[in-house]
């Protein structure tokens, strides 16, 4: 008897040690995430005492950007300082030693940092991951969901290293009560996947 119930107590002590499935890991804070200039954004090219090739261009949806005396350069996947440098080696065949500043005036992002709310979501849509967003944040952006969600059979599909694991999420539980505990940080690239209820 006395190692029937050793054996259950190790068993109950490693199963309350294992993580759940259901609730998203929360690897702890996130290094600091440069943003990287994406299809969409708008970006203002201000290029020192040369007013007249400085302005304000949208970044393509082939990722290039087109400026007077530039064209066709690749701006996504890059940071406003590594896009300024090749901005000016592009410029230095025009324009003797030319200082260039990119400033980010509009967000989009990369695709592969983007959040995506897909389904019962009152307006679903792919949002710009800012640092320190959490499941409340993206919420509010997407304006809660609809009286048709299942909203505690919501998920996380998360990209941990390497492999795209799916994690139960509580919205209903979070809008609904307001429990504060369901609330969970996101992360860049993560999909919120809100189902729909079935009567």
């Amino acid at each position: 008897m006395k190692r029937l119930f050793a054996l259950l107590a190790a068993t109950l002590l490693t199963a309350c040690a294992s993580t759940s499935p259901n609730a998203p890991l929360d690897p702890g804070p996130l290094p600091p995430v440069e943003y990287l200039i994406g299809p969409g954004d708008n970006i203002n090219i201000i290029v020192w005492r040369n007013p007249e090739v400085s302005q304000s261009v949208p970044v393509r949806p082939d990722g290039r950007i087109t400026t007077p005396l530039v064209e066709d350069l690749e701006a996504s996947g890059k940071t406003s300082t590594q896009l300024a440098r090749d901005i000016e080696k592009a410029l230095s065949r025009y324009i003797q030693q030319p200082v260039v500043t990119v400033i980010v005036t509009g967000f989009v992002g990369t695709y592969d940092r983007q959040i995506r709310v897909i389904g019962q979501a009152a307006r679903p849509q792919s949002l710009p991951y800012r640092t320190g967003m959490s499941l409340m944040d993206v919420l509010i952006a997407v304006g809660g969901i609809t009286e048709f969600a299942a909203g505690n059979r919501a998920s996380i599909i998360r990209d941990v290293n390497g492999t795209r694991q799916q994690f139960t999420v509580r919205l209903s539980d979070l809008l609904k009560r307001g429990d504060i505990s369901a609330d969970v940080p996101m992360r860049p690239g993560d999909v919120l996947v809100v189902p729909e209820s079935f009567f």
